[in-house]
């Protein structure tokens, strides 16, 4: 399931790549994620790829109805990664959205780490 997320979100690359420069530290990365909104009545979720990220956010395309303010959770199929994040940009093109969200609290496991 991870690696089908992995293949579609080439497809967005360069709309997520529009979406880095607005985060001058994003580094390209690839981590496949599980990401389900949080929300009272559940929602769907959906297998999708972190193509960029810095030590607060990530960047992912996806097909869920996302919106600015919205909270999501991430989760890595090794459980590595399960935190939760506010969507802080939203851009569509061509039916996809490309996802900027910033971890809710501090993750302590993450891969990105700030400089000091």
């Amino acid at each position: 399931m991870f690696q089908q997320a992995a293949v579609a979100a080439t497809i967005a690359d360069s709309q997520i790549e529009r979406l880095a420069r607005f985060f001058p530290s994003a580094i390209r990365i690839s981590v496949p994620v599980r990401v389900s909104p949080v929300c009272a009545n559940g929602g769907s979720a959906e297998d999708t790829v972190i193509e960029f990220g810095t030590a607060n956010e990530v960047l992912f395309s996806s097909v869920l109805p996302l919106e600015f303010e919205d909270k999501v959770r991430l989760k890595s199929a090794d459980g590595s990664l399960d935190a939760e994040a506010d969507v802080v940009a939203v851009q569509l093109s061509n039916g996809k959205l490309a996802i900027a969200a910033r971890f809710s609290r501090k993750v302590t496991n993450w891969i990105i780490k700030a400089k000091s």
